[in-house]
């Protein structure tokens, strides 16, 4: 016989049975949505990443003319020095102001310790030797402190054409081919620096205009007497109305562009 309450009883079952699934489907919803609102927050607290606007080029140092001349004394190569050197370069009735490789070492100290360096803003060193030689010196070098150590590794760079670190192997020092304008980039502003040029700037006002999608080359004199050559640059500025040591006219490019930069 048919029992009608049989009946009812078996129907609540079957609901008491559904409802917890529907339970879970509502639930399993409600933590996609939470999931997708977390990864929401997570994408809005990312680190911001800055426009190619903000990007800027470094710098890159051409020191001309320096006065770094071999020469065998007692039966040794070396590279010849105005003090040490005297009495040898006098009897040959040489010039010592030719003789004179503290200058580019002191000009090299000078753009290897600044602070634009320590911030990575020197892209590039070149060294061009008054015999026509060309050297890169790598911004990472950190440079000896004594000229007499100084001029053992050029003497080295010059008979091996480069010189590596000893514990990595990355090479240091190495001599390239001229022209030298192919190792400059493409948007490189290049200035000459010289007393004897008519055109006197205030070199932190000079810098302070250009744009950073410049990539801003200087070529100074590391030597004692003459003056680059402004063949290939694109400017041609004095920082002073007197002459200035490579060291202190580096020095002061350097302060200008850290101020520039804010790098310090």
């Amino acid at each position: 016989m048919h029992n009608p309450c049989a009946n009812r009883k078996l129907k609540r079952k079957r609901v008491e049975k559904q409802t917890p699934n529907l339970t879970i489907g509502k639930d399993k919803e409600r933590d996609v949505k939470n999931e997708e609102i977390a990864s929401s927050n997570r994408l809005l607290s990312a680190p911001t990443v800055h426009s190619p606007q903000n990007v800027r080029s470094p710098a890159i140092f051409i020191l001309d003319n320096a006065s770094l001349k071999k020469g065998l004394v007692k039966k040794n190569w070396k590279i010849l020095n105005s003090d040490e050197d005297a009495q040898f370069l006098l009897k040959q009735k040489k010039n010592l102001n030719d003789y004179r490789p503290d200058i580019i070492h002191e000009a090299l100290r000078c753009i290897l310790d600044s602070p634009l360096n320590k911030a990575g803003m020197v892209g590039a060193i070149y060294v061009k030797i008054d015999q026509g030689v060309v050297f890169e010196v790598k911004p990472c070098v950190r440079i000896q402190r004594t000229c007499k150590r100084f001029c053992g590794v050029i003497m080295e760079l010059l008979q091996k054409s480069s010189v590596r670190a000893k514990d990595t192997n990355e090479v240091l020092y190495r001599v390239v081919e001229e022209p030298i304008t192919r190792y400059l980039p493409v948007n490189s502003h290049i200035v000459g620096l010289s007393y004897t040029s008519e055109k006197l700037v205030d070199i932190e006002e000079y810098v302070s205009v250009w744009s950073n999608d410049l990539s801003p080359v200087f070529v100074v004199g590391a030597m004692v007497n003459g003056k680059v050559k402004g063949d290939y640059t694109h400017d041609y500025i004095s920082v002073s109305e007197y002459p200035l040591a490579a060291k202190y006219c580096l020095g002061m490019i350097c302060e200008a562009l850290e101020q520039k930069w804010k790098t310090t």
